[in-house]
């Protein structure tokens, strides 16, 4: 009883909505996670006051140790925008090309490619209040506008479904059209090469690259899924290609991509590989093909996501050494594998 009054009273707290403007889930743990932000709000405060005197005097982002290493604890959400423009590479590119992002918008009509994200529109965050129709303003018509934009830059991708989830993401941190687009292009045209094009060639090497570390790293779960004959694509593609969003809480997932922003994608690899090693015990309790997928959702969910800062700790420490020679090694054997598989 006394719990259950706990848990009503956490709820009663807790806005229904985040800062972000998604709806929590039905079955959202209010009390948990009153209890996780509670201790997590003076992180945040301590974070936020370091942060300020970083950048104090508004002078451009510089990638050094020191910012390396506060980017691992977190960036505020006020400098978050600044920080990911700055490390990416996206301000440069803004900076270099006045005008480009709306010549871009002005390009001649392109029926296929506005047809492919009209119909994903909907789609895209229905658990978002800020992405409904009726919302004031409504962002569907910025993320169309940002998705439009990068398929008229980007002819040999145009327009591949996730990329709405990443452009989402990216226009919530930023409130800016033109910064948004600029940060797609640093992730699709740089940090994550081959992704969404056609042939999705950069997303199946590096689901491959997963496998075999898992192999290294972990091999009891590598031979559950060799003697079932499952492909590693079925229980991870979403994590790649929508880069966690959807798949762990909004907060991890920022978190997780302020790292990818300065340090490139091998931080996919310290996520997955500390997911799958965190709760190896219990994937190696599945006995069948369903049962294997529905722990690999199972994972994604409870505190130790929800915890982000204890979590982006784990991944730094728990997958070891994981240079980046090595993931190039990794990459350019799956690679060449692939191809040979045609």
């Amino acid at each position: 009883m006394e719990s259950t009054g706990r848990a009503q009273a956490a709820r009663d707290r807790v806005p229904r909505i985040d800062p972000y403007g998604f709806e929590r889930p039905e079955d959202f743990d209010y009390a948990a996670y009153e209890e996780f932000f509670s201790t997590y709000l003076a992180i945040l405060t301590r974070r936020a006051i370091k942060w300020s005197r970083l950048l104090k005097g508004g002078a451009g982002v510089q990638k050094s140790m020191t910012l390396k290493r506060y980017i691992r604890k977190g960036v505020p959400l006020e400098h978050r925008a600044r920080v990911w423009m700055g490390v990416s590479g996206a301000q440069a590119q803004m900076d270099q090309n006045p005008g480009y992002y709306l010549h871009l918008l002005q390009g001649e009509k392109d029926d296929s490619l506005e047809e492919a994200i009209r119909t994903d529109m909907n789609r895209t965050f229905p658990d978002n209040v800020r992405f409904r129709k009726g919302s004031d303003p409504c962002l569907q018509r910025t993320l169309y506008n940002v998705l439009l934009a990068y398929g008229h830059h980007n002819r040999g991708v145009g327009y591949c479904q996730g990329m709405n989830f990443l452009a989402g993401y990216l226009i919530l941190v930023t409130r800016s059209e033109e910064e948004s687009f600029w940060l797609l292009d640093a992730l699709v045209g740089r940090i994550l090469p081959d992704y969404y094009s056609p042939s999705m060639l950069g997303l199946k090497t590096d689901q491959e690259v997963l496998g075999e570390l898992v192999r290294t790293k972990l091999p009891a779960v590598a031979a559950l899924m060799d003697s079932h004959g499952l492909l590693w694509t079925l229980v991870v593609s979403r994590w790649f290609i929508c880069l966690f969003v959807d798949v762990l809480p909004v907060e991890t997932v920022l978190r997780i991509w302020d790292c990818l922003f300065n340090e490139g994608s091998k931080i996919i690899f310290r996520v997955a590989l500390t997911l799958i090693k965190q709760h190896q015990a219990l994937i190696l309790e599945a006995t069948s093909v369903p049962d294997i997928c529905e722990k690999f959702k199972e994972i994604t969910r409870g505190s130790f996501v929800t915890e982000c800062h204890t979590f982006m700790r784990k991944i730094f420490s728990e997958p070891g050494s994981l240079s980046r020679a090595s993931i190039a090694r990794l990459r350019e054997r799956c690679r060449a594998r692939l191809l040979a598989q045609g």
